[in-house]
Formats: C-alpha cells, sequence, structure tokens
C-alpha cells in the first residue's frame, strides 16, 4: 500500500510519517466502508480513467486524502479531510500550487453534484469515488454503509437513504467522464433503483 505512496510523494521519512498516518486512520476500527478496502478500490478506479485527468498525481493524492478523516459526519468529513491535505502534504515536499488542488479535490467529494463542467481531475476524482456503484459486490458495499450508521434508527437511515438515491438517480448523468460512464453507469443505475425499492416497500 505504501509503495503506491512513495511513488506520489517520494521517499522520505517525512513522507513515510504522513503515509503510515493515513493508512492508521483508514484503518479505524469504527470504519465499515470508508476503509483501506475502498481506499484501494478508489485508486484502482483512477487507473481505469487516468487518461480522463489533467494531473493524475494529484488526483490520486486526493484520493488518498478523500475520506481520511471519517466521523460520519457529512460535510464536516470532507472539509477535515482537506485540512488534514493542507497540514500533511506540505512536509512530504509537495508545492503549495499542489496541495492547494488535493485540497480543493478533497471538498468536491462532500457533494458530487457541485463538480462544474470542464474540471477533468475533479470529474476523474468523483466518478472513482462513486466507481463501487457499479461494481460487483453493491449489497455488500450497502450493508458497510448500514453498519458505519448503525447509531441511526431503521427508519431515519430508511428516509435519508432513499433520499441519496433519490437525488443520485435524479442526475442525468451519474458519471462525468466517458470511459467511467461506459463502464459503470447502467449497472449504477439498476443497483441503486433496486436498492431504493427495497427501502420503499
Amino acid at each position: 500500500m505504501l509503495d503506491g505512496w512513495r511513488e506520489l510523494v517520494g521517499e522520505s521519512r517525512a513522507g513515510d510519517a504522513v503515509g503510515a498516518e493515513l493508512v492508521a486512520r483508514w484503518s479505524q476500527p469504527h470504519r465499515r466502508y470508508h476503509d483501506l478496502d475502498h481506499l484501494r478500490a478508489v485508486l484502482r478506479a483512477v487507473d481505469l480513467i487516468e487518461e480522463w485527468a489533467g494531473d493524475p498525481v494529484t488526483v490520486r493524492l486526493a484520493a488518498w486524502f478523500h475520506d481520511a478523516v471519517y466521523d460520519g459526519r457529512p460535510g464536516w468529513d470532507e472539509e477535515r479531510s482537506a485540512q488534514l491535505a493542507q497540514a500533511r502534504l506540505p512536509r512530504c515536499g509537495v508545492p503549495a500550487g499542489r496541495v492547494a488542488q488535493v485540497a480543493r479535490l478533497v471538498r468536491l467529494t462532500a457533494a458530487h453534484d457541485t463538480l462544474a463542467e470542464g474540471d477533468r481531475d475533479g470529474a476523474v476524482l468523483c466518478d472513482a469515488d462513486l466507481a463501487v456503484l457499479g461494481a460487483d459486490g453493491y449489497a455488500g458495499y450497502a450493508a458497510r454503509i448500514r453498519q458505519e450508521y448503525a447509531h441511526v434508527p431503521d427508519e431515519l437511515f430508511r428516509r435519508g437513504r432513499a433520499g441519496v438515491l433519490r437525488r443520485l438517480l435524479a442526475a442525468p448523468r451519474l458519471y462525468r467522464t466517458p470511459p467511467a460512464r461506459e463502464l459503470w453507469e447502467a449497472r449504477a443505475r439498476r443497483a441503486m433503483s433496486a436498492e431504493l425499492a427495497a427501502l420503499e416497500r
């Protein structure tokens, strides 16, 4: 895992320390979906659609940080993760301009529908983050999301989750990049529609 991190920031004591911290954060025991498996899946998805990115290194750094802080508080988690990137990446020798772009991309993952047209790096990161919706094992993903919100009563969770699914399904396109749409769009819509129907029964 850390080999991929070193490819992005180089080999240094400071870089290795930040990489180890990130792995520890992604391995926290309260995580059921937003864990190291999710990080690996997002990085693999970036590999599949990276030709669409303007700066694949920045996108991959943002993937490493996008859920580095995770307390189950939408918006707050992404903001704290962006702040973590701003605090840690300079220690690794990452230039200030790239640090700012990483933080911007991390903040985008709080609400993928705020992505501006023409933001190729943002499109790749957001599409990679949502790749799970069109991947094998959707039912397992949905079950792990429920586990992360085990503290929420069933009825409240059903209403909230159904609202998220309706909002995503209402978008004309789930994915912004052509390769992601070809890979995942149709399957994701089928899987989400099936989950929404089950929640509404």
